[in-house]
């Protein structure tokens, strides 16, 4: 049974007092802020009064899950930015904010009047993130960039699948995700120039660049060898056995032995140590070489045996194999349930939702659930009262639409 957490506000957290104000739609930023919202920053919404952040649109059994799970712990204030009155209550908030996060195409925030140059004469501490598909110069600076576009040109999705079937994109947002992260990380080394002297910077955060980063040494691999990579399934080029094996009942274990000592191991779980000393599986560099062999003996020996009889096996070897979950099984799983890794937040709407744990874990100073996702402006006049604006001015801008409050 999964933990339940209740949103504690006034629990104590490491980045209490750091002010976000958060620009940016769908993924990427939303990513970002959540790791400094987790920690305990101010993380403000600033969105349209009429459909708040797209994110909110993206639905499941009429429940805005995405929204609930990554705008929790922050505040929303709904503004309409094409009033001048709308603008002028961002000039206002960003006066007192530590850090920007925004995704607009480049020279977007220039044109709408608070570039870079501008916030820095007002505020020459403030942190802004760029978010783009492709960053804020070069010949594609101009492009739209959604996550997919950038998993297929960063050459992802050419070695993500099988050799004899198309290449395969990620079915979430790998791309958004990981320059979230990225992000996140980005801040936290911007912030701690800030503190020691130094001025606010501007964090030039195209998805692609991270996306590339985390494939490894193929370019490198590419000038040595002239080899491109190829799809390769479950498989992996560099290391060997690696793959994804059916079992008897129809489940699949996931093996990897990336290391000499853990091949032994496998071989010897099997009652295969004869393999130890078979020139064709003698080192890694054999393995590889001979791969669809030493595949085909490890998965016949899988496939002979149900999950459950693979696992006693491997486990009492001390193989490093893990059966491939779905969903469900991973719910039910009783290190993630004793862990807390995934944990049920009360929730208005559905009564409770699960999602992830705060991520990491710091043993003096934890990051906490203080608030579920807000209602679209539910801090409208709070916001803008922690400014400086009083009961008639927030009710002046309410009347006229350019806030909304929930």
């Amino acid at each position: 049974m999964l933990q339940r957490l209740d949103f504690d506000p006034n629990a104590p957290v490491p980045l209490e007092g750091l002010r976000v104000v958060d620009l940016s739609r769908l993924v990427a930023g939303n990513m970002v802020s959540l790791q400094l919202a987790d920690q305990g920053a101010e993380v403000i919404k600033v969105e349209d009064p009429k459909v708040g952040d797209p994110l909110r649109a993206w639905r499941v059994n009429g429940l805005s899950l995405h929204w609930k799970v990554y705008a929790r712990n922050k505040r929303s204030l709904a503004l309409n930015l094409r009033d001048p009155a709308g603008m002028q209550a961002l000039k206002d908030l960003l006066a007192t904010a530590h850090v920007l996060i925004e995704n607009y195409r480049p020279g977007t925030l220039e044109s709408m009047g608070i570039g870079p140059e501008v916030l820095h004469a007002v505020n020459p501490g403030l942190i802004i993130v760029r978010i783009t598909g492709f960053g804020q110069d070069g010949p594609y600076r101009d492009r739209p960039g959604f996550g997919s576009l950038v998993e297929a040109m960063s050459g992802f999705a050419s070695k993500n699948g099988y050799q004899d079937r198309p290449p395969v994109l990620p079915p979430l947002a790998l791309a958004d995700m990981i320059a979230g992260l990225y992000g996140a990380y980005a801040v936290m080394v911007a912030r701690r120039v800030v503190e020691h002297g130094g001025r606010g910077q501007v964090i030039d955060l195209p998805l692609l660049e991270p996306m590339i980063s985390v494939l490894g040494v193929d370019p490198a691999t590419y000038r040595v060898t002239g080899d491109k990579p190829v799809r390769t399934g479950s498989r992996s080029l560099t290391t060997s056995p690696r793959n994804a094996y059916r079992t008897k009942d129809g489940r699949y274990i996931a093996i990897s032995a990336s290391i000499q000592a853990m091949a032994e191991r496998l071989f010897r779980a099997i009652g295969r140590a004869d393999m130890i000393e078979d020139p064709r599986f003698r080192t890694n560099t054999d393995r590889v070489r001979n791969i669809d062999a030493c595949d085909g003996i490890v998965a016949a020996w899988i496939a002979d045996r149900s999950l459950a009889e693979n696992m006693a096996v491997f486990e009492a070897a001390e193989v490093t194999a893990t059966p491939i979950y779905e969903v469900d099984q991973l719910l039910d799983d009783p290190h993630v349930q004793a862990r807390g890794v995934l944990v049920e937040a009360p929730d208005a709407e559905a009564g409770s939702v699960v999602m992830h744990n705060i991520i990491p874990r710091l043993s003096e100073t934890p990051g906490r659930l203080r608030s579920p996702a807000p209602a679209l402006g539910e801090h409208s006049r709070s916001i803008l009262q922690s400014i400086g604006y009083d009961t008639a001015r927030i009710a002046a801008l309410a009347e006229a639409g350019t806030i909304k409050e929930a």
